[in-house]
C-alpha cells in the first residue's frame, strides 16, 4: 500500500469558466459532479444497449484473471472475424458473473476499448462508431472544438482492473454507468513507478512485491470512486489505475492540451509521447550507446554528470 494516499476533490456545479479559468491551470485531477451529460446516464440499460448498438462486431480483450496487464499481455486481444464479438452479445457477456459461452473460462473478463473504422487512420469517436449511441451523451463543454482529439467508448465487467499508465492528452473520463475506483499518480513520482514505456509495472498496487519494486510505497496516490454521472478530469501525464467495481460503461473525451504540432501525426490511438519529447529519448539512447564504449568506471561517471546536466537543466523548480 502506498504511504500517502490523497481524496481527489470533488466539485458540482463546476462552470465552463470556473473551469477553464481557476481549476485547469492547477493541472490537479478532479471530479466534476452534475454536468448535464444528456439521457445516457437513465437510458444505457444492459436492453437499451444491446437493442440500440444491435451486432456491429466489435475487438475486445478478453481476460482470465481480473488484472489485466499490456507489458506480458495477460489477456487475448481478438483481432479477426471469428474472435470477435456482435455489440449486443459483449454488452450482455460482460454484465454477467459466470458465462454458458466463453473463449478462455466461464468467469473470464471482458474489457472494450472502442476504435475508429480504421485504427490506422482513424481515431475513435463514438459519434461515429456508435452514431445509435452518440446521440444519448452530451461531452462537458469545457474545451475548444479544435482542441478535440477522441472520444473513447468502453465497457468493462465487473472486477477488471486496468494497468496502471499515463495519456499525453488531456482527458474526461465519463462514468455513465456502473461504479470505478481510480488511482492516480503524479507525473513527479514516475520514478517510484518502474516504468516499461507509459505502463508500471507493478500490477497490484494495493499489495506490492515490495523486493521487487521497493520504491513503490513513496509514490503519492490520489483516489476517487466515480458513480453513474460523476466525470473525472485526468490531466495528460497523471498515472491512473482504474478498477470496474461493477459492471459499467463509459467514455473517455481526450482534448490537446498542447499545439496540435507537437502531437505525432500518425498517432491515432493518442498515446505516444509528442515529438519533441520522442526525439529527446532518441538522442538520449543514441548518447548511451556513445558511453558504452568507454570502460565502467568512466562510464558511470558520466552517466552521473549527464544526469545532474539534466536535472539542472530540465527539472522544473515551480511545481510540486
Amino acid at each position: 500500500m502506498a504511504e500517502q494516499c490523497f481524496p481527489i476533490p470533488r466539485l458540482r456545479g463546476v462552470s465552463r469558466e470556473q473551469f477553464l479559468e481557476h481549476l485547469y491551470p492547477q493541472r490537479k485531477p478532479l471530479v466534476l459532479e452534475g454536468l448535464d451529460l444528456g439521457p445516457c446516464t437513465s437510458k444505457w440499460t444492459v436492453d437499451y444497449l444491446s437493442q440500440a448498438g444491435g451486432t456491429k462486431e466489435v475487438k475486445i480483450h478478453v481476460a482470465a484473471v481480473a488484472q489485466m496487464d499490456f507489458i506480458s499481455k495477460n489477456f487475448v486481444y481478438r483481432y479477426f472475424l471469428l474472435r470477435t464479438l456482435p455489440f449486443n452479445k459483449l454488452v450482455q457477456r460482460a454484465a454477467e458473473e459466470k458465462h454458458k459461452e466463453f473463449f478462455i473460462s466461464e468467469d473470464e473478463k471482458y474489457y472494450l476499448r472502442s476504435l475508429g473504422e480504421d485504427p490506422r487512420k482513424d481515431v475513435a469517436d463514438i459519434r461515429q462508431q456508435f452514431p445509435s449511441l452518440g446521440g444519448d451523451i452530451k461531452f462537458p463543454a469545457f474545451f475548444r472544438e479544435e482542441q478535440f482529439f477522441s472520444s473513447v467508448f468502453r465497457i468493462s465487467s465487473a472486477g477488471l482492473q486496468l494497468w496502471t499508465h499515463y495519456d499525453v492528452m488531456d482527458n474526461f473520463l465519463i462514468q455513465v454507468t456502473g461504479k470505478k475506483r481510480v488511482t492516480l499518480f503524479s507525473p513527479r513520482d514516475a520514478h517510484y513507478l518502474y516504468l516499461s514505456g507509459s505502463k508500471s509495472e507493478v500490477l497490484n498496487i494495493d499489495s506490492p512485491d515490495l523486493d521487487k519494486y521497493p520504491l513503490f510505497p513513496k509514490a503519492r496516490r490520489y483516489e476517487c470512486s466515480l458513480d453513474a454521472g460523476d466525470v473525472l478530469f485526468i490531466p495528460a501525464l497523471w498515472f491512473h489505475n482504474v478498477t470496474s467495481e461493477a459492471f459499467g460503461v463509459g467514455v473517455n473525451v481526450f482534448w490537446m492540451h498542447l499545439p496540435s504540432e507537437c502531437y505525432d501525426r500518425t498517432d491515432t490511438y493518442g498515446n505516444k509521447d509528442p515529438v519533441a519529447a520522442s526525439r529527446a529519448v532518441q538522442i538520449l539512447d543514441r548518447a548511451l550507446k556513445t558511453l558504452a564504449d568507454l570502460p565502467e568506471e568512466y562510464r558511470d561517471f558520466y552517466a552521473r554528470q549527464m544526469v545532474l546536466r539534466i536535472q539542472d537543466k530540465a527539472y522544473s523548480k515551480n511545481l510540486e
